[in-house]
């Protein structure tokens, strides 16, 4: 699993400091709901199955997390909430009556937007029909579909449970519950996927209700099953070539279609990006709850415990389950937008960039990385494609 940042040690409290407690700018808040049926062997989340933690967790979980949306309340105050999230793991491993508590849980402390975005993600072997009419019935607006693949040979190297049609017909019963918004999230490059294989895919899009799509290039990541596998030769490493080349087959089949891209991996129908989202690459507040979560409020950087048990023992005992913070300085923020707001569709302000980093502005736009549009720097296609080295050749 990804390792926790380095940082100053957090307060055992839980106080912010007082200009960050004062910050008015829009807040969001993420849920992680750690718990998986099985871990997929290229995952490196934060996650845990029932043979791992017993199968009282969950209700340790939801415990603990009561006690830390105390804590948050006390340190936010009033703040309004725009948008709310439920990642993981498998949000949906939970019951529906108690996903759609947490969400109340949150209301009762918390003034929500009348228009908030309410979101969980959604494995397609976790739910059905019912599932999601209580869901939309308890204020939830937005589904994120786990599908990967529609090919049943990239599942089972994804180690992916839910067969192609499930995934389909998740999506299908989402739209029918009443929910204006289903994304799809899709994964190419896995071995032994080949072109057609994705394209397959990317059909999906056009088989199902949905507004949205997240297409994420596989990355091997140390400490995963996948990441073994490859190093014995068991399968080879995704091929930057072929992952290129599976890129522009879903900016071209996704355009075709009328999905705008606004972010580097990220495709809307007009009205529906997830606003949730463009909250963290625009640098908005939000509170992470739960283990392993990661916040960020007023210009503080903080992140929980990761294990379940830890996280929960420590708030038993009165105290934050943070783990440590870090106070990001001003030119650590202003390179954070720069790494964050060049992934969007409108751009990065070119005033963000210090005079030797304009200076720079032109050797990318020169080749092809990049358009000027309003005194904004936009990436192309190719652009998208390097974005981290675009970010890398732009900064001091």
């Amino acid at each position: 699993m990804a390792q926790l940042p380095d940082g100053e040690p957090a307060p055992l409290d839980g106080a912010l400091p007082e200009n960050a407690r004062a910050s008015t700018a829009p807040l969001s808040m993420y849920v992680h709901v750690p718990f998986c049926r099985v871990r997929c062997g290229y995952c490196d989340f934060n996650t845990y199955t029932m043979t791992e933690v017993g199968d009282r967790a969950p209700g340790t979980y939801l415990e603990a997390l009561e006690r830390e949306l105390d804590l948050a309340a006390r340190e936010l105050g009033e703040r309004e909430v725009q948008t709310v999230f439920f990642g993981g793991g498998t949000p949906t491993m939970l019951p529906a009556p108690e996903l759609a508590g947490i969400l109340e849980s949150i209301r009762r402390r918390f003034p929500v937007a009348s228009e908030a975005e309410v979101t969980t993600e959604a494995n397609p072997e976790t739910v059905t029909p019912g599932y999601f009419e209580h869901l939309r019935g308890a204020g939830f607006t937005r589904i994120s579909l786990g599908l990967q693949s529609v090919v049943p040979h990239v599942l089972r190297v994804l180690e992916r449970a839910h067969t192609p049609q499930r995934g389909l017909d998740a999506a299908r019963w989402a739209r029918e519950a009443g929910f204006q918004h289903v994304s799809l999230d899709l994964i190419y490059g896995t071995p032994g996927e080949s072109l057609d294989d994705w394209r397959a895919s990317l059909d999906a899009v056009t088989a199902t209700p949905v507004d949205h799509v997240s297409a994420y290039s596989l990355i091997v990541e140390e400490g995963t099953r996948l990441a073994v596998q490859v190093r014995r030769g068991e399968v080879p490493m995704p091929d930057d070539d072929d992952l290129a080349d599976k890129y522009v087959a879903a900016d071209e089949a996704l355009a075709a279609l009328g999905f705008a891209n606004y972010e580097v991996s990220n495709w809307s129908l007009p009205g529906g990006e997830c606003r949730h989202n463009l909250a963290y690459w625009k640098g908005a507040d939000w509170w992470g709850f739960g283990p392993g979560a990661h916040s960020h409020v007023g210009g503080v950087r903080f992140w929980n415990r990761k294990h379940p048990r830890s996280y929960a023992e420590a708030l038993a005992a009165g105290n934050s389950p943070a783990l440590g913070r870090e106070v990001l300085t001003d030119e650590q923020h202003r390179m954070e937008r720069v790494l964050l707001e060049l992934r969007l569709s409108e751009g990065l302000d070119l005033e963000v960039l210090t005079d030797a980093e304009r200076g720079r502005v032109e050797s990318v736009l020169g080749a092809g990385l990049a358009t000027l549009r309003d005194g904004r720097l936009v990436l192309t296609r190719q652009g998208r494609l390097l974005a981290d080295g675009v970010v890398r050749d732009l900064l001091d």
